[in-house]
């Protein structure tokens, strides 16, 4: 696994941690760029819109059906937030969401590789989108949509690329195991903060 510094606060664009198997039985873990890139862009910069991926609509859409079907992969987490809009207001409440005792988990996601052929010395670029799917009840009062979390006995099913397509969309539902979600300032919203501050609960108005 590579080694990375604990971050309290991950934005679009930046690096993340992905476990994927891209042979049977064979996996790694990778650094990937939030916000995949398909790999018939002609330019990296359609990563920026593509950082989820509708589970509902994943098999459809050009831009993820190719992953869905052979590149699904597992980025391990141990938190994630939510904006949740208030009425009568442009501001948006930050939560976080974290399982019991801050357990680590794995979100599901979709992976490509993409290669500039513009460039002389150009690399493969593995790129990278969140699955998300319908609020649990933890979620439903914070936001319409919730990333998807894979449970631990489904990931060998969700990261094989052999593995029929129609099973792992089984496994596009709304987390079922137990959440807890509490109120964090609006100190999370900048990209540029990723200390501890992040994290800390903070009481209703």
């Amino acid at each position: 696994m590579p080694s990375f510094e604990p971050r309290y606060n991950v934005a679009p664009t930046q690096d993340v941690p992905l476990v994927l198997e891209e042979d049977q039985g064979v996996r790694k873990a990778v650094f990937a760029r939030w916000g995949l890139v398909p790999f018939w862009a002609k330019d990296a910069s359609i990563g920026n819109r593509l950082l989820n991926a509708r589970g509902d609509t994943i098999r459809a859409k050009p831009a993820f059906r190719a992953a869905f079907r052979k590149r699904r992969g597992l980025m391990p987490a141990d938190l994630f937030y939510e904006w949740q809009a208030l009425p009568g207001s442009k501001l948006k409440q930050p939560w976080c969401i974290r399982m019991p005792g801050d357990a680590p988990f794995a979100f599901g996601a979709v992976w490509e590789q993409w290669l500039d052929r513009t460039a002389e010395d150009s690399k493969l670029l593995t790129s990278c989108a969140i699955v998300t799917t319908e609020p649990n009840a933890v979620m439903t009062p914070i936001h319409d949509r919730m990333p998807l979390i894979i449970e631990a006995n489904d990931y060998d099913n969700w990261l094989d690329p052999a593995a029929n397509e129609s099973e792992a969309f089984e496994l596009i539902r709304p987390y079922p195991g137990e959440m807890r979600a509490y109120r964090v300032s609006t100190w999370v919203n900048s990209p540029a903060r990723t200390d501890s501050r992040c994290i800390e609960g903070i009481t209703a108005d």
